[in-house]
């Protein structure tokens, strides 16, 4: 079932979400939805707590050619490591029409467990590094424009606050995949 994405500035958003702790036919329905909700956004990229259920799950596919070949489900994601730099030009699907340069780690080390019990590490590189550390914030309370200048973030706020306030629906956006 294709869910509705929370957009920014629902407070919801900055919930921090809670751990995991049953893995069950209820949460794999749940990642379920947010696999179609991304695929049908269109994302790279959702976290629960953007379709309002803040827990620590996050779906991830960055390959646009061949869509569930490289689809990641993960629960209570940490990441363990990091290494290096990266700039990436990051969207997302919870901030309607903004994008903006973000500073992250440009390789990660990040341990979760599967739907089906297993406990994973992997390591993650450029757009997958980026894509997971995105999400992993969404999980923290926090959107990719907590990490851009006081002066931008508060350009981009007024802008949505005008629309609202005009009664002018946030819409979905069209375009390439965001994070």
């Amino acid at each position: 079932m294709i869910r509705e994405i929370l957009k920014y500035p629902d407070p919801r958003l900055k919930q921090v979400s809670e751990p995991v702790t049953v893995l069950n036919s209820e949460l794999a329905q749940l990642a379920e939805d947010m696999v179609q909700t991304m695929y049908h956004a269109p994302g790279v990229g959702l976290a629960a707590v953007q379709i309002g259920v803040p827990r620590r799950i996050i779906v991830l596919d960055v390959n646009h050619e061949e869509p569930g070949k490289h689809l990641l489900k993960l629960v209570n994601p940490v990441i363990t490591a990091r290494e290096g730099e990266i700039v990436w030009e990051e969207g997302c699907l919870s901030v309607v029409d903004y994008t903006a340069e973000v500073r992250r780690s440009a390789k990660v080390e990040v341990k979760a467990w599967t739907l089906d019990e297993k406990e994973i590490t992997f390591q993650a590189e450029n757009l997958l590094a980026v894509a997971i550390q995105h999400e992993l914030d969404h999980l923290d309370g926090k959107l990719f424009i907590d990490r851009i200048s006081r002066l931008k973030r508060e350009l981009y706020t007024r802008k949505i606050k005008k629309l609202l306030r005009a009664g002018r629906p946030l819409e979905p956006r069209t375009g390439p995949p965001l994070i």
